[in-house]
């Protein structure tokens, strides 16, 4: 009710103002100067009132400020513990209009400071959001975390930081994150390199041994030429593996792109051009009479052959280089990651490798036609055994590949590389290393010969009796 009462008086007292001002003593009441009636001077009068209300304790001056609000007055009250073990309120104090009058002696020590304010400062990682009717003096608000990959751009705003980068401990920047490589020290790329190295030094104990005894029978049987190809070969399988786990570079990704189609090609090339060729003889083998030697059965036609192939793999390996220029980038698999790959695509990756499984597959069908080659010349199944066994790593390894993250993906490959080129070392060459070093005694002629019966070659144009031998079997399979 008071406010209502002051409300009138003020009303009235702008209204008598006016008047004065007006009517400039022409008496009491309205004056013509009055009407019509000015609603904007009224209220400069009205702003400028000034009375006072109440009597005694309760007198209270009223005016209005620029906006028209009254003054501001407020009894401070102090909730306390009292003599008679009740907790009230106790005044201790006044502020009118700005003037802070407090009767310190009243004051309970006990309650400490109390903060009097509408919001307290947002904690760090917090933006204020300020409530509504809080918008233009912006004393209120509330505080709203920002997001983990978000800092503060002012108090108010939260914002992103760009891909690749992350919040720093204070969120008032971003900073880069550091990137992430495969570590030599991590458990499966010990076993990896474990895997590559004992594989290295198997296989060039196997070449010493094979360069030792490279004109023995057992070594001349299993065509050296290619057999050194398929050395090479390996050698670079295990090799794969160090570029392939080094931080990615042009080098290292170039590598990457170049060894594991190559190593594959020069294996799988010399392997196929030796089934082959062991189908051949196993064919001319089951003729009574040959009456045509059999073509391109020598070393220098057996290793152009195998080159050839290997020329095909080198163009796609090539083509491919040329057409996505291998460099390392950075991949990002969630916002706080950041690892260092190289650009190979799936594409990139596969298309050298495409020849290469041609190569095995053509090996496959042609170790299951030589399967039932004379046991005495068994290199024929020992091949079989080898491209058996790789095609099963290679249907393992590739839904793990394309189903894995980078990292794992790139460790799977290194193991698939290395078990390939041991599973060729141990199947095709350990047999002819223990007959070399553990049993000497059938490293002999006798022992690779695949038949006793002589086959006669029948000259179409030199007029060459019937009983004139030609080519046996073992001359044609000796190298």
């Amino acid at each position: 009710m008071a406010f209502i009462i002051k409300a009138i008086y003020a009303m009235a007292h702008g209204l008598h103002d006016m008047q004065r001002h007006l009517c400039k003593g022409k008496g009491d009441g309205l004056c013509q100067e009055m009407f019509p009636f000015n609603g904007s001077l009224y209220k400069n009068f009205l702003l400028n009132v000034s009375f006072t209300y109440g009597e005694g304790d309760e007198k209270e001056q009223v005016t209005f400020d620029a906006k028209g609000d009254p003054p501001g007055r407020y009894d401070i009250m102090n909730y306390r513990y009292l003599e008679n073990r009740t907790h009230d309120y106790v005044q201790i104090g006044t502020w009118d209009d700005g003037n802070l009058t407090l009767n310190a002696t009243l004051i309970d020590p006990s309650a400490g400071q109390v903060k009097s304010v509408c919001s307290t400062p947002c904690p760090l990682g917090q933006r204020k959001n300020y409530q509504i009717g809080g918008q233009e003096k912006r004393c209120c608000w509330s505080c709203v975390k920002c997001l983990e990959y978000q800092f503060l751009s002012n108090e108010e705003t939260c914002q992103d930081c760009p891909q690749g980068f992350w919040p720093n401990p204070n969120l008032t920047d971003c900073e880069p994150i550091e990137q992430e490589t495969i570590e030599w020290g991590n458990r499966p790329a010990i076993v990896a390199l474990i895997l590559s190295g004992n594989g290295f030094l198997a296989t060039l104990f196997t070449l010493v041994v094979f360069v030792a005894h490279n004109n023995t029978p057992v070594v001349k049987s299993s065509t050296r030429e290619l057999t050194y190809i398929i050395f090479l070969g390996m050698c670079l399988c295990y090799a794969t593996t160090f570029p392939m786990l080094a931080k990615p570079s042009q080098i290292s990704c170039t590598l990457s792109r170049i060894l594991p189609g190559l190593s594959f090609a020069l294996i799988y090339a010399a392997l196929l051009t030796k089934t082959n060729r062991i189908a051949r003889i196993l064919a001319g083998s089951k003729k009574k009479i040959i009456t045509r030697k059999p073509r391109f059965m020598s070393g220098p036609a057996q290793v152009l052959i195998t080159l050839i192939l290997i020329g095909v793999e080198v163009g796609i390996v090539v083509t491919m280089l040329v057409l996505e220029p291998p460099k390392d980038e950075p991949h990002y698999p969630s916002k706080d990651r950041v690892i260092l790959v190289c650009n190979t695509t799936t594409w990139g990756m596969m298309a050298p490798l495409c020849f290469d499984f041609f190569l095995l597959g053509l090996s496959t069908i042609y170790a299951m036609k030589t399967r039932n080659v004379p046991e005495n010349y068994n290199e024929a199944k020992f091949i079989g055994f080898s491209v058996y066994t790789t095609v099963v790593i290679w249907i393992a390894f590739i839904p793990i590949y394309f189903n894995s993250d980078h990292l794992t993906a790139t460790i799977t490959l290194c193991y698939c590389m290395s078990l390939s080129g041991l599973v060729t070392l141990v199947l095709l060459f350990f047999p002819r290393l223990y007959i070399i070093l553990c049993r000497p005694e059938r490293n002999n002629r006798s022992e690779f010969i695949t038949a006793t019966t002589v086959r006669c070659h029948i000259g179409n144009s030199s007029g060459y009796s019937r009983t004139s031998t030609s080519l046996s079997v073992c001359e044609a399979t000796e190298r």
